[in-house]
């Protein structure tokens, strides 16, 4: 099974590229784990451009979402105009995210899903892992 890139962590992947000012043809995005961390594993992110024979990979293609403005009518609470706000369409361009892992995390990452999460109490990458049978409370490392 692929290691999965959700559209969400697919666009803040891309965002962080561009960003940087980074050559997106080249970015891969390195998945791995390493020993450490409250559960004994923990989860590697990397965006690299070296990408080993050995390495798994998938690319996933998604279309940016294009920033319209909408002129919002009426007043604000405080007596002023309303703003306009800016909306995502669809109709962009595509993207594609590069994802790569090394052998010997796949044997603990297959069928793993990447998703972004962006709320209240935090943002950051979250990932749900099939093979795990123990997680930390920050969701950073697990036991398999």
């Amino acid at each position: 099974m692929p290691l999965i890139v959700t559209e969400t962590a697919a666009r803040e992947i891309d965002t962080i590229i561009r960003q940087q000012g980074l050559d997106a043809s080249k970015i891969r995005l390195r998945v791995g784990v390493k020993g450490g961390g409250c559960s004994g594993f923990s989860y590697i992110l990397d965006l690299t451009e070296v990408q080993k024979e050995t390495d798994e990979c998938w690319d996933y293609t998604y279309t940016r979402r294009v920033q319209t403005a909408e002129q919002g009518s009426g007043e604000s609470a405080a007596g002023g105009s309303a703003t306009a706000v800016a909306t995502a369409a669809p109709g962009g361009e595509p993207f594609t995210v590069h994802v790569i892992c090394d052998p010997k995390s796949y044997l603990y990452l297959n069928g793993t899903t990447i998703d972004f999460k962006d709320e209240l109490m935090g943002r950051g990458f979250v990932f749900n892992n099939p093979n795990s049978t123990n997680t930390c409370g920050c969701g950073s490392s697990f036991s398999a």
